[in-house]
């Protein structure tokens, strides 16, 4: 058996953003599909050819809602048969964006993958997925073990 080697071709990110910056006006799927556009444009690799899109995106809620992932690769013109998924570990969500893809790559699943991640704070702000109430997202056992508040 040859072993396989996960491998980054090429590197795309926006400018770093800040609160109310340059970067408000841009939904984050729009934002994310155009680093990929330029993304397959400076590899010139086929989208068709992408075998799975990974992203991470801790604020899924509001316009990082129902799959942002998957969302900007519609929106890039990515092929509708590219699939596209989106991680939540929190402030590790686009690091294990990466890591998902690259032991795609290792275990042979994947030739051609992408990995990043998405966010856009000014417009959905740190917490926003946070509800208090019914619908909260901690039960009583985790309130429990956290009683200072500090989840």
């Amino acid at each position: 058996m040859t072993q396989r080697e996960a491998v980054i071709v090429e590197a795309v990110r926006t400018a770093v953003g800040r609160r109310g910056g340059r970067l408000k006006d841009w939904h984050p799927v729009d934002l994310l599909a155009q680093t990929l556009s330029a993304l397959v444009q400076r590899t010139k690799v086929d989208p068709g050819l992408v075998e799975d899109v990974i992203v991470g995106c801790v604020s899924q809620v509001g316009e990082q809602s129902l799959n942002v992932g998957r969302n900007a690769v519609l929106a890039a013109g990515f092929p509708e048969t590219v699939p596209g998924t989106t991680v939540d570990r929190q402030c590790g969500s686009s690091q294990q964006a990466i890591h998902f893809a690259a032991q795609g790559v290792l275990s042979g699943a994947y030739d051609v993958v992408i990995a990043g991640g998405v966010e856009v704070m000014t417009r959905v702000p740190m917490g926003s997925s946070y509800m208090q109430g019914p619908g909260a997202p901690f039960g009583s056992q985790m309130l429990k073990r956290y009683d200072n508040g500090l989840v």
